[in-house]
């Protein structure tokens, strides 16, 4: 009789086995050489840093009030969508970058975004838990990626709240003639720092404590609060449209007015770039979806609905914005109302005025209303401190982190200049999109996890026991001739891709997205630095263009030759992988877009961020020294608590970290047709493969 533990060494029948040695060494820890890590430390911290979390896909149990409907989670996408991209963005990109071609700017923006919106709408559904593009980046990449973009995330949020706080107040004061402004400037005095606004905002910072004040009350009176604004907005929004038609003059976008697209295609692209930060907004519903009542049908329908709507309201308002007056005569800060002021309908403006401090007052809600829930997930999982993960008992939301990250973004509104910060937080939105998108690729080819009733008795995948070894090899037998599993070739390709079918089931997958993703960089880099920056001869522009092309649609067509999960209990986006594929390349090609300065902040972010021990970041900075000392100053400081908080707090708290039992290992035997028995031994697999519940249990083959 054979009798084999789960942990531990494993009892052998008499006789000679080599196996037992290996048995005998597989319960002795990885030592570490004096002084020296060993390559087991190594690999075992490696493996720290890309554990993945459970993906628990059908569990409705929170701490959270499941209480908004799809229309509440339509109309939240709607507000944290349409704010100051459609009354500050607006005429900047059209006066500074694309000229009336800002509506084409706005519409390839919106598509890069619906394929991301795709990406955000399947994971909410099949993950109905808070956390947005962390959360689905931890299920599928791993522990320090979901770092780095929950870190990314917050970042965002931050600077989003604060640049539309500044918006806000730039707009309320527009109405009084400037006063506000005149009055701070006289009695504080005027900044001249780089980076830093040129006084400080009372307004914006006493508006977003406000706010942050009614996002602490419950997620009923925000929704409430959002849904008196958002209809205001679009109300507004459709006012201004119908009007700015009537006043149209198509001779704005004559040649003598400098044509339809002043800037070229380089310009639209480079707008495009830039008019991501209008939206950012729709992955508040994903990050809602833990509050939803029924987010399989409510968050895919809620992204595209509010999605489709932004994406209107800001393609219509750019056309009469551009048709009513000559682009380049706007004024960037306050550009539809002074439009109409120029016309002649003063009172329009005021309207218009009114509307805009409505609509930013939904984006300021939207950011305040994601930002403490991204930050309770991360909390949640162990990766930043515990006190985040507090839920008031009374109103259900996660009233630390709205008060603390209210007060924080807060700060920076009082402080930092909105110009500064638009582009920075472009690069972040498309970071996190190209995560979700690769993310959305590799859970199509994984294994689906081990299916489980969705009723709370159901703990966990649980361990088959058998009579004997023939029992064994003829399960064996049936499950090899069903269906392939996810990862695998599919059976119809075999007999003319036969060199990919000797691949370990997944392996030529990963292979596969990786060379997608280095060849959407390739490629990106091609078409943008090509030309004139590189000075590429034609014959190796073309044969660069041609390699890295060739490359992209090959690795589509090894990824496509794979076998996908099917599901039809939730939303799922059609066209996998081209669809995530595309949103890769868009993205990526709209992130090399985007300045050189706004790449070195950014790269500062990251490197001392996430990678800050043992790099030398002297050459960087003296590089950018001239053009971004004061800029990256302030942000070294940030990064270097992320640098903290990760690797000093979050690797050894996080929940994945605790669930593991140091010094646990597993028997695995494996039979061949010859009749040898073949032992391996492996470290113990963190929960997500075998459940903590499961951990003392034995697995015994009954005796004859």
């Amino acid at each position: 009789m054979l009798v084999r533990t789960r942990l531990g060494s494993p009892s052998l029948p008499s006789g000679p086995r080599r196996c037992q040695e290996l048995a005998c060494c597989s319960s002795q820890l990885p030592t570490m050489a004096r002084g020296l890590p060993s390559t087991a430390s190594l690999v075992r911290f490696c493996q720290k840093l890309n554990r993945l979390k459970p993906l628990e896909e059908s569990t409705m149990e929170t701490s959270l009030r499941r209480c908004l409907s799809t229309l509440d989670l339509t109309l939240l996408g709607v507000g944290g969508m349409v704010g100051s991209g459609l009354y500050v963005l607006t005429g900047t990109v059209a006066k500074e970058m694309a000229g009336p071609a800002v509506l084409v700017s706005f519409g390839v923006a919106a598509m890069a975004s619906l394929l991301a919106a795709l990406c955000y709408a399947e994971f909410g559904a099949r993950v109905p838990r808070t956390g947005s593009a962390y959360l689905f980046t931890y299920v599928s990449m791993g522990e320090l990626w979901a770092f780095l973009i929950g870190w990314n995330v917050l970042l965002e949020y931050l600077i989003g709240g604060a640049a539309v706080a500044r918006a806000w107040s730039a707009y309320l004061d527009a109405i009084f003639s400037h006063s506000i402004r005149n009055f701070t400037e006289t009695h504080v005095g005027i900044w001249q720092v780089p980076f830093l606004a040129h006084y400080p905002d009372f307004l914006a910072a006493g508006v977003l404590l406000l706010a942050a004040t009614f996002v602490s009350c419950g997620a009923r009176i925000s929704s409430w609060l959002n849904h008196t604004l958002s209809v205001i907005s679009l109300v507004i929004i459709l006012f201004i449209i119908i009007l700015g038609f009537v006043l149209a003059r198509p001779h704005n976008w004559s040649s003598e007015e400098g044509g339809f697209a002043p800037f070229g295609f380089s310009g639209i692209m480079a707008g495009t770039a830039t008019c991501f930060f209008a939206f950012v907004g729709f992955d508040v519903i994903a990050a809602s979806s833990e509050e939803a009542q029924n987010p399989k049908r409510a968050v895919p329908m809620a992204i595209a609905i509010s999605l489709g709507l932004a994406a209107g309201a800001y393609i219509l308002v750019s056309t009469v914005l551009t048709l009513m007056v000559p682009w380049h005569s706007l004024d960037p800060d306050s550009a539809l109302a002074d439009a109409f002021y120029r016309r002649g309908y003063s009172w329009a403006g005021f309207i218009v005025a009114a509307g805009s401090i409505c609509a930013m007052n939904t984006v300021l809600l939207s950011s305040l209303f994601s930002l403490p829930r991204i930050v309770y997930a991360m909390a949640a999982d162990g990766l930043i401190f515990q006190v985040f993960a507090h839920v008031h008992p009374r109103t259900q939301v996660p009233v630390v982190g709205i008060l603390v990250f209210g007060i924080l973004m807060a700060f920076l509104a009082l402080l930092l200049d909105l110009e500064a910060l638009v582009q920075f937080l472009s690069i972040g939105t498309l970071l996190a999109y190209t995560f979700v998108a690769t993310s959305i690729i590799v859970l199509r080819f994984q294994k689906a996890p081990p299916s489980s009733s969705p009723g709370p008795a159901s703990l966990g995948p649980v361990a088959k026991e058998y009579d004997s070894f023939s029992d064994h090899t003829q399960l064996v037998g049936t499950q090899q001739a069903s269906a392939p599993e996810p990862g695998q070739l599919r059976p119809a390709l075999r007999p003319y891709l036969g060199f990919l079918g000797g691949c370990k089931p997944g392996a030529a997958v990963a292979w596969a997205l990786g060379v997608l993703v280095a060849s959407a960089i390739t490629l990106s880099c091609v078409l943008i630095f090509g030309g004139s920056p590189l000075h590429l001869p034609l014959w190796g522009y073309t044969l660069l263009l041609l390699l890295s092309s060739v490359m992209f649609l090959l690795s589509l067509l090894v990824l496509g030759a794979h076998q996908q999960q099917r599901r039809q209990d939730t939303f799922q986006i059609p066209m996998v992988p081209l669809t995530p594929a595309l949103s890769i390349l868009l993205n990526i090609f709209l992130m090399l877009k985007l300045s050189s300065l706004t790449w070195l902040r950014f790269s500062v972010w990251l490197l001392i961020g996430e990678w800050g021990p043992g790099w030398d970041l002297g050459g960087l900075q003296e590089e950018g020294k001239q053009g971004s000392r004061a800029g990256t100053a302030p942000q070294a400081c940030v990064t270097l608590a992320g640098l903290v908080v990760y690797f000093g707090y979050g690797i050894r708290h996080s929940k994945e970290n605790q669930r593991e039992r140091p010094g646990l290992t597993a028997t695995r035997y494996v039979v061949f047709p010859s009749g040898s028995l073949e032992e391996t031994v492996q470290a113990v697999q963190p929960p997500s493969h075998a459940p903590a519940q499961e951990t003392g249990r034995t697995e015994q083959p009954i005796s004859p």
